[in-house]
């Protein structure tokens, strides 16, 4: 789906779909990430959780940029276009979800699965709502906005990650030296 959106994005013009197309990159990335990591020492699952925050800032950054540069110079994207793909994503995650569903009260990690999924439908609700905002006004704007709230969620996340990574990783230096006294 990443790259059916991200070729779907260019070709509509639609930051929104570029957007999803990304979380849809980060997501697959960030879910290898954890489990390389999952049976290692914690510092070295910090490190990684760092890794998956910057990912996740650069990521809304870059969305926020595609969005500024679309309200300057875009055009209106294609409403058809980005209906049928957020259709085609959000069934995607539909089923994916479906699937999680009897695991979404389990432990952190698998919790965690789910709720990124559980988001993924709502980012793809979100999408489907600008299609139909950019199909009724003729308009860029729908997809702007939902582009820029979509960054603005990334860099909130990918900040507030980081700012945890760095704590687990300071408390992680700081027991060492607690521990010969």
């Amino acid at each position: 789906m990443f790259g059916v959106e991200v070729f779907g994005g260019l070709q509509a013009h639609s930051a929104s779909l570029l957007a999803d197309a990304l979380d849809f990159a980060a997501d697959a990335a960030n879910y290898g990430l954890s489990l390389a990591v999952l049976g290692l020492a914690l510092h070295w699952r910090s490190r990684a959780a760092w890794i998956k925050g910057a990912s996740l800032l650069a990521f809304g950054v870059f969305v926020l940029a595609r969005a500024l540069w679309g309200a300057w110079a875009g055009q209106p994207p294609q409403a058809v276009t980005m209906g049928a793909i957020a259709i085609a994503a959000m069934l995607s995650n539909g089923l994916v979800a479906a699937l999680l569903y009897a695991w979404r009260d389990g432990d952190a990690n698998m919790r965690s699965v789910w709720l990124c999924t559980r988001n993924d439908v709502l980012g793809n609700i979100a999408v489907l709502l600008a299609a139909v905002g950019v199909f009724g006004t003729g308009t860029r704007w729908p997809d702007l906005l939902v582009a820029a709230v979509m960054a603005a969620l990334g860099v909130s996340a990918g900040w507030k990650v980081m700012r945890l990574a760095r704590a687990e990783l300071r408390a992680h230096d700081v027991q060492p030296q607690m521990r010969a006294y």
